[in-house]
């Protein structure tokens, strides 16, 4: 089977974690070469790695290359994507894709003129359980989406040097970092965009420049309210990364499925908002949620194994494709401007 040849740009953080081990399990993808600037050949031996670069050009310049992943820092993106354009190398890259609308635009761009293709590193809409829910609700088995509410938050102290608690590197602090990947989420089980943000956004705990506290009120264009709650001062283990989806006919809830694993558990109510009105509330009665079974995913191999597929035959990515990294910028951007504003804002793409 023909692979593509990936170099990774930025081999240190999630690339070495998550990224670089579920590209390993890709059937139609193989590691060509690894680059970091520190720690470059510990990483290279332990994924088995010929090719172990400090220098960014010397990835995009290999010949045996045909795309490249970048995990850089967040204000770098732009400038690797951009060399990497200019050499003809489809990428691959995290989000967020730029610290700001215009750069992301300017990326796009870039990788338009020069005929590569371009994607967006949000992995979880690949997550098992998060394919398994899309399908109930397509199904109609919770009824009209009504409201959803996505949780992510860890504890992320101050650590010298990191640029994520730095907006000028990171373009921001939790909602940035964390809150994107629900907005892209929300939008995901929908099928709709978000059409009215509005957030908070700032430090309660942490002392360093990025917020750490981000809390944003959602409407997608059918009228179904969202919220996303996503924090840097919540310790890991005080948060069960909840998701929860309540439709006319039932709702469905998560624990664990948000985040970087392929596990966590499902359960669900349906059939439900066909009865008369019952005067007593009562809210102490039985529910009878049943737990959901889905299919055990890598997210990151099955982004990278769509990605390499999109290049084997010569499509661009539909799935987190240029087209969704500019809306979901825009609404980053406006969900900041609101809360400096004090005001709720349309989105326009």
């Amino acid at each position: 089977m023909k692979k593509v040849k990936m170099g990774v740009i930025g081999a240190g953080g999630i690339a070495y974690r998550r990224t670089i081990p579920g590209m390993l399990k890709a059937k139609n993808m193989e590691l060509g070469a690894v680059m970091d600037v520190v720690g470059i050949e510990k990483i290279a031996k332990e994924f088995n790695v010929a090719k172990a670069y400090t220098k960014e050009r010397d990835v995009i310049n290999d010949p045996e290359i045909d795309a490249v992943y970048i995990a850089t820092p967040a204000y770098l993106h732009l400038k690797h994507i951009k060399m990497s354009a200019e050499k003809g190398k489809h990428i691959l890259c995290e989000k967020p894709l730029c610290v700001n609308l215009k750069d992301t635009r300017e990326a796009i761009n870039i990788c338009k003129k020069n005929g590569v293709f371009l994607q967006e590193g949000y992995m979880m809409k690949f997550h098992g359980a998060h394919q398994k829910i899309k399908e109930l609700i397509q199904e109609g088995k919770i009824g009209k989406v009504v409201y959803i509410r996505a949780q992510l938050s860890c504890w992320y102290p101050p650590i010298k040097g990191a640029w994520r608690q730095d907006p000028k590197k990171g373009g921001g602090g939790a909602l940035i970092d964390m809150a994107t990947h629900l907005y892209d989420l929300v939008e995901f089980f929908t099928d709709e965009q978000i059409r009215y943000v509005a957030a908070i956004t700032n430090s309660q705990v942490q002392n360093y420049k990025s917020e750490d506290s981000s809390t944003t009120l959602i409407e997608l264009t059918s009228g179904t309210h969202a919220t996303v709650d996503c924090f840097f001062c919540i310790p890991d283990e005080a948060s069960k990364t909840r998701l929860e989806i309540y439709g006319s006919q039932g709702s469905i809830f998560t624990e664990g499925t948000i985040g970087q694993s392929e596990g966590g558990v499902v359960e669900g109510i349906f059939g439900l908002g066909v009865s008369g009105y019952d005067a007593k509330q009562s809210k102490d009665m039985l529910r009878k949620f049943r737990n959901v079974n889905f299919r055990r995913i890598n997210p990151y191999t099955a982004e990278c194994e769509y990605f390499a597929d999109c290049v084997l035959k010569n499509i661009p990515p539909q799935i987190n494709g240029p087209k969704n990294s500019i809306h979901i910028a825009e609404v980053t951007e406006k969900a900041y401007i609101s809360y400096r504003t004090k005001k709720i804002l349309k989105i326009m793409s």
